[in-house]
Order: structure tokens, then sequence, then C-alpha cells
């Protein structure tokens, strides 16, 4: 049976999970590029936080701002605009925020793919208008090496 996707993917097209106010919607994920690669976006509000300060065991990441100014941090403080990539590889601490008063988006590319599954894992541990469980978040963020 072939299970080849072509043609664009547009935005209702995805699973989108809500970690507190981060959204995070995987536009290709691992089946679809046989596990070489996942694509998430992500959507920031004015002066929204994107993630805590974290790395990555298992994937690297690339992430390309295409509207908006996303603020991300490895040894430095990086500000990156619209069409700007930045690399993330795997053992390097970072994190990302949208520092302006704009609308942020980016697409984070995660190779190899798997990693985009943990949003939909985690975002169930952010339950709405309730603490979030910090418990079941450090459960996800081990199964994931992060």
């Amino acid at each position: 049976m072939d299970t080849t996707v072509y043609g664009p993917v547009g935005p209702e097209v995805g699973h989108t999970a809500l970690i507190g106010p981060l959204t995070a919607r995987t536009m290709l994920p691992t089946e679809v590029a046989e596990g070489r690669l996942s694509i998430v976006e992500h959507c920031l509000d004015p002066e929204e936080p994107g993630a805590p300060l974290h790395r990555h065991a298992q994937e690297d990441e690339y992430t390309v701002v295409v509207e908006g100014r996303g603020v991300l941090l490895g040894e430095d403080v990086y500000e990156a605009g619209p069409g700007e990539l930045v690399l993330k590889p795997r053992h390097q601490w970072h994190t990302f925020w949208n520092p302006v008063e704009d609308r942020c988006r980016l697409l984070k590319l995660i190779c190899p793919a798997g990693g985009e599954q943990f949003f939909q894992d985690v975002g169930p541990f952010f339950p709405h208008n309730a603490e979030p469980d910090f418990a079941g978040i450090l459960g996800a963020c081990e199964r994931f090496g992060l």
C-alpha cells in the first residue's frame, strides 16, 4: 500500500498541542518522511515565552523564523528574523521566546524525526486553568531524552 503524501500542507493539517501558552503543530510527522525528519510549527503571541532552557540527547533542531522575531539562546542570545535559520545541535542548551509586540511564527525541523511526539505526550500535563503536572512533564522529558 502506497502511503506517499504529496501537495501542500495547510493550517488545517497536523496535530496541534497546547502546552501552556505555547502551540506546537506537527506539520510533518515521523511516518511521512520515514523517520528522517519532522516539522513542528510554533506560534508565539507578543512577548510570550516558548520553552524552558533544555537540550536534546537524540536529535538536532533547525529553526526557521517565518514571521516576527524569535530569540534563541545557546551559548549566546540570537535574535532571528523572517527567513533566518538557527542551528541547535543535540546536547546544546537552548530555549526560545518572542521578544517583541508582534506575533512570531517558527518552523522547527527535527532530525531524526520522533521528537515531535513529545508535544502530544506532554500537552495533557498542562490542564487549562490548573497547575501543570510536573511529575508527568518530567516523565515525558526523560522518555524523549530532554
